[in-house]
């Protein structure tokens, strides 16, 4: 299998003292039925799409009859307690809200928080989720929540509860895992187009109707697809994916859409029936279509196509391996990112009672993380080891800079990533990225200072280090 090895590491050498890496917990459970021992895998999925007339990230629901959004994922249970890795089709979970997703899956499937990661596609016809911004707004007084009513996400929680108990119920045993990889040709262009001094002088969205902008080269992406999977004997149990790219084609047409990666993960759905497909998007932040996206509707359809392709070849190419709970372990690395210098809390809760539905960023996202910030939150960053394959699993709209380093890190290792976890921090570019320009690292998107590059390098370096499984394991 053909690995990146384009290396980025000396970029990013400074140590952070306020990242180390928590231990596994080695902690049987013997009530989840792992008494006679072996790894198993249990699969859930629920409906996760609004309805008529309440509010996604943009916009109010006007129709729900097209293909609806997903909340699904897997658990693994082995000889630790069970990890479970769940993908939903929202723009984003933060704060107080990503923490109670985890802990209602951790409940459920008799775990800890630190054992659950949950990511979001990020498409934009799709709902958000931040408790601590929604209880900002209560407290000030503000009567129409919009994308901050947290009431589909409490209902979502209720399901996800309900499958995974349900789930458990039904763990198959797994006797091989798989890895493969492919390239995904035609969607993805790095959005920050720069001059020869490296300054943002336009941005490429993921719809470009400038010639010019769509003329120009790819850029920085990955372009690899990678594809982990889980079987029993000759039967695939579960197809978890990883791409790093935005997922729009187009939106703010009021109809909830997985967009074309969903769409993709669909495709592949019906091609395999009986098995589960899971999609994380990657480190996409800087990444998006706009090179073959000229808002031509058509489009959704065809870059769909271009990555159910990838996703067919990369399961095509699966090298399988015999597979004992041995084998799979869970790392974590809290890290204390640091919060940009223009939040100020003040001036934040004076425009509070000021902030409308219209306010897609604004402050009480913004004040949100600021206070987990201040009171020493931090943001779990994860790493799944399968054998020799390793899944980073972070927090935010994270540069493709960060998924390119991680590979680079460990090339004789099968390195993918999972981005879109804590939405809090929103963007997180690269140090130099700051003094660049463009969107991604402006005051409006972004919620971290620059030395946020040093905190997270550490940290994926801490969780890649750790001491792989014996081949013979594998």
């Amino acid at each position: 299998m053909q690995k990146t090895t384009r290396s980025l590491a000396s970029a990013f050498s400074v140590p952070i003292l306020f990242c180390y890496l928590l231990p596994s917990l080695c902690v049987a459970d013997e009530r989840l039925g792992n008494s006679e021992g072996g790894l198993k895998v249990c699969t859930f999925d629920v409906d996760a799409t609004p309805s008529v007339g309440s509010m996604m990230a943009y916009d109010h629901v006007v129709r729900t009859e097209e293909l609806g959004l997903r909340a699904r994922g897997i658990i693994l249970m082995g000889k630790d307690q069970p990890i479970v890795l769940c993908a939903v089709d929202w723009i984003g979970i933060g704060n107080e809200g990503h923490d109670a997703f985890r802990d209602r899956l951790a409940k459920a499937a008799g775990t800890t928080r630190q054992r659950v990661a949950v990511h979001t596609l990020h498409q934009h016809d799709a709902p958000r989720c931040d408790f601590s911004a929604e209880q900002l707004l209560n407290h000030a007084g503000v009567s129409d929540l919009g994308p901050h009513d947290g009431s589909l996400a409490r209902e979502v929680l209720n399901r996800l509860e309900s499958a995974v108990k349900d789930a458990i119920t039904r763990a198959t045993p797994v006797t091989h895992a798989g890895i493969g990889t492919a390239d995904v040709e035609k969607v993805a262009s790095n959005r920050r187009l720069q001059d020869a001094s490296g300054k943002v002088v336009a941005t490429r969205y993921t719809t470009c109707r400038d010639p010019k902008l769509r003329a120009a080269p790819e850029g920085i992406i990955d372009s690899k697809l990678s594809s982990l999977s889980f079987w029993n004997g000759d039967q695939p149990l579960a197809v978890l994916t990883y791409y790093a790219c935005h997922p729009q084609s187009y939106y703010r047409t009021g109809v909830p859409s997985p967009d074309f990666p969903g769409i993709a993960r669909f495709m592949r759905g019906q091609d395999l029936p009986k098995t589960l497909h899971v999609h994380f998007n990657g480190a996409g932040g800087n990444i998006g279509a706009g090179k073959y996206n000229d808002g031509n509707l058509e489009n959704r359809m065809i870059l769909a196509g271009r990555v159910a392709k990838a996703m067919k070849s990369a399961f095509e190419a699966t090298e399988k391996f015999a597979i004992t709970e041995k084998a799979i372990d869970w790392s974590v690395a809290p890290v204390s990112l640091p919060p940009a210098p223009h939040l100020q809390e003040a001036k934040l809760r004076e425009n509070l009672p000021n902030w409308t539905i219209k306010d897609y960023w604004g402050s009480a996202d913004d004040l949100a993380w600021l206070m987990r910030c201040q009171q020493g939150h931090q943001i779990d960053l994860a790493c799944l080891h399968v054998g020799d394959v390793r899944i980073l699993h972070l927090p935010g709209e994270l540069f493709v800079e960060y998924q390119l380093a991680a590979k680079a890190l460990r090339p004789d290792l099968d390195v993918a990533m999972a981005a879109y976890g804590d939405y809090g921090p929103g963007y997180i570019g690269t140090e130099i990225a700051y003094e660049q320009g463009g969107y991604e690292t402006s005051q409006r998107a972004s919620k971290v200072a620059p030395q946020a590059e040093r905190v997270l390098m550490d940290g994926i370096k801490r969780l890649l280090e750790v001491k792989s499984p014996k081949s013979s394991d594998r």
